[in-house]
């Protein structure tokens, strides 16, 4: 018997959270980070991540994350932890810079130029982050993966 052909996953599309309040969750993600918000309903909010978005969705009924977590890039790291603790938010311990929302979803905070993925420079300049540069570390991780 042949094994049949496997996809190749490439990506995210999107990460879908759920929230106890959509307008809550809004307005606390408003705080701490720039965005658009690609639509929503009663139910659901979509902000846009350049070429992917977080879906927002109301419903949320289990306890805080833990372990269970989603990296979440961003353009200035510092900046993320500035609004983080100037909204009041609780920093989790550890090494990364990880905190739960106000409905215990958990996320870790990554800036752009410590990652393995690129954005191609269509997006970047959409987003207006054509600055935006790789650290050694990153860049070297891409070169052994062929893709710088």
């Amino acid at each position: 018997m042949t094994t049949p052909p496997k996809a190749k996953a490439v990506g995210f599309n999107h990460v879908a959270l759920e929230v106890g309040d959509i307008d809550e969750a809004l307005a606390f993600y408003g705080r701490i980070f720039a965005f658009t918000l690609r639509g929503r309903s009663e139910s659901m909010a979509f902000i846009d991540l350049g070429d992917q978005f977080l879906a927002l969705q109301s419903g949320r009924h289990q306890g805080p994350d833990d372990g269970r977590h989603f990296g979440l890039v961003v353009d200035d790291k510092d900046a993320a932890r500035a609004a983080l603790l100037a909204a009041g938010v609780e920093l989790l311990d550890g090494r990364f810079l990880d905190f739960r929302d106000p409905w215990g979803n958990r996320v870790e905070i990554v800036g752009y130029d410590n990652i393995q993925f690129s954005k191609t420079p269509g997006v970047l300049r959409a987003l207006g982050l054509a600055h935006l540069q790789k650290n050694d570390k990153a860049k070297a991780e891409l070169a052994e993966k062929g893709m710088e």
